[in-house]
């Protein structure tokens, strides 16, 4: 028997009554686990088992999966449900988690990452600002922090006024100097490289006081999209309810 925190990340239907969650957790990391019977109007944990709440729950061995036995709800983060963007937001955050964990490794770092993240946008926060500012500790934590002071190429600190390119398949920044790769014409305005790095130096309450051209916001997501997108090999497939949800003001990325 076991008992942790955990937060759900992803879920889906097995049988006529049962559900199969996956889990992130401080310890154990990434684990499935199924809540039986949970789908029944009679079920005990069925209104507990929510995304985008901190649950304790307790956990016995199964053959196939963990057996939820008990839950208890931490922080239900209640505001962060109340806006479709801030939700939209928060599953796109754990889809990035889920994709970035291996199963049954300790996941500590990222847990309080997500866990951070969920108060923030319960709080308010601009729920772009929050995804900027998870993405690009989540690079952190997967040992890919992008280079946004020094050309990835040739090593030279970036100068003001001169022209920069974003090539995420080099890690970062690429100085007018270098000629890169024959696909790295992406330029980034000076404005956008600012952003990223104040995305990289300034803690969420700092971020939440930036006031920046939307141009620059939009080149920083774009940008840290398309890093991510190299990193993980893939988009995450809840963006585009994300994009959905935010349009017009959002920019779609070609893949």
């Amino acid at each position: 028997m076991l008992v942790t925190d955990a937060i759900v990340l992803s879920h889906f239907d097995l049988g006529e009554a049962d559900r199969v969650l996956t889990l992130i957790t401080p310890e154990i990391g990434k684990l499935k686990a199924i809540a039986k019977g949970i789908r029944r109007p009679t079920s005990r944990v069925g209104g507990s088992l929510e995304p985008f709440a901190e649950l304790r729950v307790q956990l016995a061995r199964g053959r196939t999966f963990d057996v939820i036995t008990q839950v208890v709800v931490g922080h239900a983060w209640l505001k962060l449900r109340d806006s479709l963007e801030s939700a939209a937001t928060a599953w796109y955050l754990a889809e990035l988690a889920d994709r970035s964990l291996e199963e049954r490794h300790p996941a500590e770092p990222l847990y309080a990452l997500l866990h951070r993240a969920y108060e923030l946008l319960d709080a308010e926060m601009a729920p772009a600002r929050v995804a900027r500012w998870f993405e690009m500790r989540l690079a952190d934590e997967l040992g890919v922090r992008p280079e946004v002071d020094r050309c990835v190429e040739c090593d030279r600190v970036l100068e003001t006024g001169e022209s920069y390119r974003w090539v995420p398949p080099l890690g970062g920044v690429l100085c007018e100097r270098c000629p890169g790769p024959p696909a790295s014409r992406t330029a980034i305005s000076a404005d956008a490289l600012k952003l990223l790095k104040a995305y990289q130096r300034m803690d969420a309450e700092g971020l939440a006081e930036l006031r920046l051209p939307e141009e620059a916001e939009r080149a920083a997501e774009i940008a840290l999209r398309e890093f991510l997108r190299y990193a993980l090999e893939r988009d995450p497939r809840s963006l585009a309810f994300l994009d959905e949800v935010r349009a017009p003001r959002t920019v779609s990325i070609a893949t």
